[in-house]
């Protein structure tokens, strides 16, 4: 019975060294979580012994426990990389057309596939959620898989253009019928913004500004753009500000406080035809009756300087992916090359009610069981769940000076159950020799 035992206390010391090499050998993989061997003594009793006087049986190992405390963090240059801060894991799927066979991480190092899928190191993807664009709500918690794609939307032409300016009310005057945009002196400030056409094509238009003197308080405004062939006049189909070689610009009256009193005697400031009918651009093939309406957003004429508040159009081109940034909500937040931020989707998070009953499968992930019940998906930083951190993974969870202690006594057991084994097998030699 001896011999039984000690062997039980060998083998228990042995699956201790094992937990114990195996949480030191995963010191340094990412969302790795510490295992613990439990054991339990062996207690068989029968009707022909006495419970006072049996020794037990041995020991036994009762579960190799996973421990799932937060490991600390190390941080990257690479967006991609996330951590979850507090509880919950994320959801990875080998077939992305099969979300709902998936599995459980805390590795957060993810990257972009050939196709812009978000996968981690072994190609698996990583799965969430639809994002309404108006509302930033997530849609539906059916989980897919994710992709940043790495254009966006189609060229938009610019039909609308927003100013806002402050032109100084001590700037000199100038006559605006001879306002000509090659001379400098014949108009006070400019400023410009980049409009698109049908395709997507850019062209710089500017806008001049001449400080009136034929009225007090007005503002007499120009309009060109260039195409690859050069500057040229844009006219305004119904403005009252004519140059002495016809340019038709629009103007702007102000109060003697400086607000604005009426813009272009308070009619719309439309462009005429930007193409071959109009202002005689080159567009390539684009719409050729694109127009702009000029719109200004409370211009004033304070003392002082020139000053542009808001300057922008409603135009796009086509845009390529610059960047990708994600947030503490796990919204993938894409930023084109056309000035786009775009919400792709967000990262989904899983949780368990029991994570002690969950199953390791091998490379750090986990698949529910009857044991730790059903996955309960839902977003970060909601409820239970925790924050996703950009830039961030988790270490492994190992206190490697614990596991240095752990082993020597582990390594101690095993040494003195074979020492007791060693004994046991004298006696019994000594038994076997008498005579």
């Amino acid at each position: 019975m001896g011999f039984n035992i000690s062997l039980s206390g060998i083998g228990a010391s042995q699956k201790d060294l094992n937990t114990t090499s195996n949480n030191i050998a995963n010191s340094n993989t990412y969302g790795f979580k510490e295992s613990r061997a439990e054991f339990g003594d062996v207690y068989s009793s029968s009707i022909f012994s006495n419970a006072k006087t049996t020794t037990g049986g041995g020991v036994q190992t009762s579960v190799v426990a996973q421990q799932f405390h937060e490991g600390s963090s190390i941080y990257t240059n690479n967006p991609m990389d996330l951590r979850i801060s507090g509880s919950g894991f994320f959801a990875v799927a080998d077939d992305k057309l099969q979300p709902q066979n998936n599995s459980l991480t805390r590795n957060g190092a993810f990257h972009l596939d050939k196709d812009n899928n978000i996968v981690n190191s072994e190609g698996q993807y990583l799965l969430g959620y639809q994002v309404d664009q108006e509302t930033d709500q997530v849609t539906s918690y059916e989980s897919q898989s994710l992709k940043v794609p790495d254009q966006f939307g189609q060229p938009r032409a610019s039909g609308n253009v927003e100013v806002g300016v402050n032109l100084p009310a001590n700037a000199d005057v100038k006559d605006p019928k001879q306002f000509n945009f090659n001379d400098p002196d014949s108009y006070n400030k400019s400023t410009s913004v980049t409009i698109y056409d049908s395709l997507g094509q850019p062209y710089k238009m500017t806008t001049y500004y001449v400080k009136d003197n034929t009225a007090p308080n007005r503002w007499a405004v120009y309009y060109t753009a260039t195409d690859a062939t050069g500057e040229k006049p844009v006219n305004v189909t119904n403005g009252g500000s004519a140059t002495a070689t016809g340019q038709q610009g629009s103007f702007i009256d102000f109060n003697t406080d400086g607000s604005v009193a009426s813009v272009n005697g308070g009619n719309p400031i439309q462009t005429e035809p930007l193409g071959a009918t109009g202002a005689g651009l080159d567009l390539n093939g684009a719409d050729e009756s694109q127009t702009l309406n000029i719109n200004f957003d409370e211009p004033t004429q304070y003392a002082a300087p020139f000053e542009i508040r808001r300057f922008n159009e409603d135009g796009a081109t086509t845009g390529y992916l610059a960047k990708v940034d994600i947030d503490a909500k796990g919204s993938i937040v894409a930023t084109y090359s056309n000035g786009e931020n775009v919400t792709l989707g967000r990262v989904g998070m899983v949780r368990v009610p029991n994570e002690q009953g969950l199953v390791s499968k091998g490379g750090t992930q986990w698949v529910v069981s009857q044991d730790s019940g059903a996955a309960i998906w839902g977003e970060a930083s909601q409820g239970a769940f925790g924050a996703v951190k950009s830039g961030t993974l988790e270490q492994s969870n190992i206190d490697m000076t614990q596991e240095l202690v752990d082993l020597i006594t582990a390594q101690r057991n095993f040494q003195a159950n074979s020492r007791a084994l060693e004994v046991d097998n004298q006696l019994q030699q000594t038994i076997l020799q008498i005579r």
